[in-house]
């Protein structure tokens, strides 16, 4: 029953649409199995998921036909966090259910892959032919020497060969990770020398807002800067010939051969992913196969709604988790979309072109490409036939309400509207898609099945309709395995549980509405997200601050009211340097090649110093609420800061900034 003090909805779903759910036709098969509550909808659901998180995730399994080699012992033999158990004695193999699809004859000459470029025109590769080329691949890497627990890069975009790379990786039990072509090398190799891949799966270049990007001297900085590689794979994508001492992708996929699935243990790492790096080296995230499988599983099948009649397209780049989430779209049976280019090329409308010439079924993008169509006044539901589409999400960063107003009446009215919000460390979301609640605006529908997401103050109590901090209270299969190189699990803890002890705190600020919706007010840290890219401002200072002239620099990421994102960089000069024109084109130029195109600041504003905690750490966070108008008192504890006559600075800016 809908309380007095509930808003209405944007959107409900009708009967139909509720009956045809496949959450609907799993909670009806979990009572009866499981002795799930058959009633109560979707709330009753999530309660049990999480009361009974053992026989929730038991459900999972069996309702997907997990493929286990060997057989579990038990679900969960540790609930601790960190270190929790999953499925223990249980083996089992990622890319063998990524490729099931492809043993259905009725299947094989489907498209499982769908890849558009820049001219929008949707190339497909079916389950037969992606399954003969992981076979292929996975076999060469064998003879190439590779193994389980062995680490296999990628610097690709996002093309059906950084998927077959991938699934060839998993197949073989080996250790994937990937960065985008737009990377510097600095960015890359921060991340890549720390995992020492043994394998480079590699491009000449890319195409990008109309233009051909020439990779190959960065390749060759990579190749001389990581020693442990064994072989480096060259994708012609600009149409070169492979470099001296390389190997053809032409050639190593060529056979016909079946795929051979090691069946490597649950929590056999699958895949590292890296965070931002705000405090120094970017975190080496390690996931595994079966916790991201059961993960991915539920998100897709349950929360998406994803089957074999879908087609999945979510706008993304391979140095993103979203690419992993949108490969595992294959798990589902469903068919997935790879764009390969620039989000508004030729036009902003692009996007909204593509979900129509691939006939996506739900589109994922970015809340800043919804506030840009908006702004620059696209009418996708009058100018494209979007009549496949049953779902729009977006995440990166929240939403906003004229964001939800603008997709309902520009879209469809019609249209399941999910904002969705998690992050790299689980590569899942914690809250989000729920295809039989209704939508409201600002909010996303609900916490996620299995994932006890509270709000919680200072001290440790949960909060509902008051500002918190995300606290997840029990463990999800998808939580990292481990960091690479933190063999006593020190920075991992330090990550997660420091502030609530047996609790993941993320790092998020939300509420919990009175009727169980969420609403996300951005980071509670200073990661840089722009355009779903996050980045960590250790590798804008790094890059800056390489030039003479600056000092010391600050970098600050503010996610605004109307959905833009300002991102000033503060900067401390060198004796007799001085802030004109050329030193601000010589910064802008410096982060555009070495690290991002997305990374240039807005603005460039000179300080007399930047401010810094007693320990020498720049002091982002509280600078980051000063600019969003917090009172300084409020903002930080002065006993904290190196000189706190620093800050009135960022507080007077912060005040005209909010209140014109």
């Amino acid at each position: 029953m809908t309380s007095a003090s509930t808003p209405q909805p944007l959107w409900s779903p009708g009967p139909d649409r509720i009956a045809a759910a496949r959450i609907t036709a799993f909670q009806a098969w979990a009572a009866e199995r499981f002795g799930a509550p058959a009633a109560g909808g979707y709330p009753a659901l999530h309660r049990w998921s999480v009361d009974e998180l053992d026989t929730f995730w038991q459900a999972v399994a069996e309702w997907f036909d997990v493929r286990f080699t060997t057989p579990y012992e038990s679900v969960l033999a540790d609930r601790a966090m960190p270190g929790a158990r999953w499925f223990t004695g249980a083996t089992l193999n990622y890319a063998e259910h990524a490729l099931r699809a492809a043993e259905d004859p009725a299947r094989a000459d489907e498209a499982a892959l769908l890849h558009v470029d820049e001219t929008h025109e949707a190339v497909p590769v079916t389950w037969a032919e992606l399954r003969r080329q992981v076979g292929a691949l996975s076999a060469e890497l064998r003879a190439l020497g590779v193994r389980p627990g062995d680490r296999v890069s990628g610097y690709l975009p996002n093309i059906p060969e950084a998927v077959t790379a991938l699934l060839a990786t998993a197949a073989v039990g080996a250790v994937w990770t990937s960065c985008a072509p737009d990377f510097g090398a600095r960015s890359v190799l921060d991340r890549f020398q720390q995992v020492e891949p043994v394998v480079l799966f590699t491009v000449d270049g890319y195409r990008y807002g109309g233009k051909e990007h020439d990779r190959r001297d960065t390749v060759a900085e990579l190749r001389a800067e990581l020693p442990s590689l064994r072989a480096v794979v060259h994708i012609p994508l600009l149409g070169t010939d492979a470099p001296e001492g390389t190997l053809a992708w032409s050639e190593l996929t060529a056979a016909a051969t079946e795929p051979v699935f090691e069946a490597v243990p649950f929590d056999h790492p699958l895949w590292v992913l890296y965070s931002s790096g705000t405090t120094g080296l970017p975190k080496a995230i390690v996931q595994s196969q079966g916790g991201i499988l059961l993960e991915h599983l539920k998100q897709l099948g349950l929360h998406c709604d994803l089957g074999p009649e879908d087609r999945f397209f979510w706008y993304t780049s391979t140095g993103w988790m979203m690419w992993n989430f949108l490969v595992s779209g294959l798990l589902t049976g469903t068919t997935v979309v790879l764009y390969d280019g620039s989000p508004g090329y030729p036009d902003t409308g692009a996007q909204w072109r593509i979900a129509e010439r691939t006939k996506a079924t739900l589109y994922g993008t970015s809340a800043a490409y919804v506030m840009a169509c908006r702004k620059a006044e696209v009418h996708p539901g009058r100018d494209f036939d979007l009549s496949s589409v049953k779902c729009v999400a977006t995440t990166g960063s929240p939403l906003p309400p004229d964001g939800f107003r603008w997709l309902h009446d520009e879209v469809a009215e019609d249209l399941w509207i999910a904002s969705v919000s998690g992050g790299t460390d689980v590569c899942s979301c914690f809250a989000g898609a729920v295809p039989t609640l209704p939508v409201h605006i600002g909010e996303l529908q609900a916490a996620c099945l299995g994932t006890d997401l509270q709000a919680w103050d200072p001290s440790g109590k949960p909060l509902v309709g008051e500002v918190g901090e995300l606290v997840v209270t029990n463990p999800m299969p998808s939580m990292p395995i481990h960091f690479w190189n933190d063999p006593d699990g020190s920075r991992y803890r330090d990550s997660y549980f420091e502030m609530f002890p047996g609790a993941w705190r993320h790092g998020d600020w939300i509420t919990i509405t009175d009727h169980g919706s969420v609403v996300i007010h951005g980071r509670s840290d200073s990661t840089l997200n722009r355009q779903g890219v996050r980045m960590g401002s250790a590798d804008i200072y790094e890059a800056v601050e390489r030039l003479p002239e600056i000092k010391e620099s600050l970098v600050i990421g503010l996610e605004e009211p109307n959905g833009g994102y300002w991102m000033p960089l503060f900067v401390h000069l060198a004796p007799g340097a001085t802030l004109d024109d050329d030193l601000r084109a010589r910064v802008k130029t410096t982060i555009r090649e070495q690290l991002s195109p997305r990374h240039v600041p807005d603005e460039i504003i000179e300080v007399p110093a930047i401010p810094h905690t007693l320990t020498g750490k720049r002091i982002e966070v509280p600078v980051k609420r000063l600019l969003q108008g917090t009172p300084l008192a409020k903002a930080v504890n002065a006993g904290s800061v190196d000189n706190i006559d620093l800050l009135p600075f960022y507080e007077e800016l912060g005040r005209t900034r909010t209140q014109g």
